[in-house]
């Protein structure tokens, strides 16, 4: 019997999902897995450095689902500290460094998962590498921005960006006690919501103490005589700040794969099929925050960093590359995040969305309660649908509000994924009773609202 070789490059939660799922499928004499990870962690949990640098998680440990150690005891041979620097797609070998002694060798593969997942984007400011200025991507990160806040005696804090990870950095600083401030180039804080829904959560962070400034890039960051961060500049004001978190975003870190000739997209994401198999190459997948995935409803690829995606990825790519068979239809972009006591979330298209794929779309707003308007701590919510016009398909809900609110997304994502109308929604049988949402729930009040506004658009 011949021994086939798998090679992982990335020992997160795409790649190792993937070599655990395969292992899974064939035992090490049918098949050898080889995982590369440059890092000091495997498997962990990026979504919740927030929560530790905040103090809801007590210790680093508990965000990482499986250790190296782990691993190789189910004889997945996994090379931490070792970047792979090359990959060769004609003579099948990657070549990868110890970035503790330096050595470089080549190792063949007969199957490649690419699983480099993304990087922060840190825009080539003035001042961007000064001390104090952190971006949070991995448990070494967060380590390093906790190093940061324990030595500084200053207590300002400034969140460059107010995407979901500034909005989440903003509520861990707030809770360690420091004086913050968010600044964003967009309209309202997280642009994945129009922005009349960001206004909610503009309005609510503002409640909380939180300083947010709309409309204004930075322009530069400014250091003192020692090096260390002292202000965020944009060309109309100064921030002091004793540290800085990147929030802006990220980005697919594909170098390493676009220099071997791997396609990639619009968005710089490795591209494949259905099986997350490479366009045009037999034996290499990739999965996670490297690559664009099919969205369900606009019919386009797009980039979306999301760990439950990446586990997905994996375990569907370890049963191909085992032998088996998987496929990932897509995604109609899920998404939840809160500031405090305010829950954030999304799913499908924004009005932005619908226009630039030629959508023709209604709207409707309403505003409810999390439970019966009668039951004690009944929560306030504003719930957006958008449907498309003369047809009434769903095409996307965001919501705003408190406790209760960001969960009930996920009937609209089932909507969504099944190609509902907002009619055929307003007759689902939810679960009622009145301690955990009214009568009419608050989608099923958006639905019927949407529903009279795709009539009323018949008509006319």
């Amino acid at each position: 019997m011949t021994t086939e070789r798998l090679v992982v490059v990335g020992g997160d939660a795409a790649g190792m999902s993937a070599a655990s799922q395969a292992r899974r499928m064939k035992g090490p004499d049918e098949l050898e897995i080889v995982a590369f990870e440059r890092g000091h962690f495997s498997s962990f949990s990026a979504c919740g450095i927030p929560y530790w640098v905040g103090g809801d998680v007590s210790e680093r440990d508990e965000l990482i689902a499986r250790s190296p150690q782990e691993h190789r005891a189910r004889g997945i041979d996994l090379r931490m500290r070792t970047e792979v620097t090359e990959i060769d797609t004609a003579g099948g070998r990657v070549r990868a460094r110890d970035l503790e002694t330096g050595e470089e060798a080549w190792t063949g593969y007969d199957k490649l998962v690419v699983a480099t997942g993304a990087r922060p984007v840190r825009p080539p400011l003035p001042g961007i590498d000064a001390a104090g200025v952190h971006g949070v991507q991995t448990l070494d990160d967060g380590q390093a921005l906790l190093d940061t806040l324990t030595r500084t005696e200053g207590r300002r804090a400034v969140v460059v960006g107010a995407g979901y990870i500034g909005v989440e950095m903003a509520e861990a600083l707030l809770k360690r006690g420091y004086e913050v401030a968010v600044v964003t180039r967009g309209r309202q804080p997280m642009a994945t919501l129009d922005p009349d829904m960001g206004a909610l959560v503009h309005r609510a962070m503002d409640g909380l103490g939180i300083t947010t400034v709309t409309g204004s890039a930075v322009t530069k960051i400014l250091a003192g005589e020692d090096g260390r961060v002292r202000a965020v500049a944009t060309d109309d004001a100064e921030y002091p700040a004793d540290v800085v978190v990147l929030g802006i975003g990220v980005e697919p870190e594909t170098a390493l794969a676009g220099a071997a000739g791997l396609p990639l997209g619009r968005y710089g994401g490795l591209l494949t099929d259905l099986s997350m198999r490479v366009r045009g190459h037999e034996n290499i997948w990739a999965g996670g925050d490297c690559v664009e995935v099919l969205d369900l409803v606009s019919g386009r690829e797009r980039h979306v960093a999301l760990g439950t995606h990446a586990n997905k990825h994996g375990q569907i790519i370890g049963a191909n590359a085992g032998g088996g068979y998987g496929t990932f239809p897509g995604v109609v972009g899920t998404a939840v995040s809160k500031v405090c006591e305010l829950e954030i979330a999304r799913t499908g298209l924004r009005e932005k969305d619908a226009r630039e794929v030629g959508l023709q779309y209604v709207t409707s707003t309403i505003e409810s309660t999390s439970r019966a308007g009668y039951y004690p701590e009944a929560a306030p919510m504003t719930v957006k649908m958008l449907a498309e016009r003369r047809t009434g398909r769903l095409l996307g809900v965001q919501i705003v509000g408190r406790e209760g609110a960001a969960k009930r997304v996920d009937i609209a994502a089932v909507a969504l994924t099944a190609g509902m109308t907002v009619e055929q929604m307003t007759a689902l049988d939810l679960g009622y009773a009145p301690p955990f949402s009214p009568v009419w729930d608050p989608v099923l009040v958006a639905a019927r609202k949407a529903t009279a506004a795709v009539r009323a658009e018949g008509r006319t």
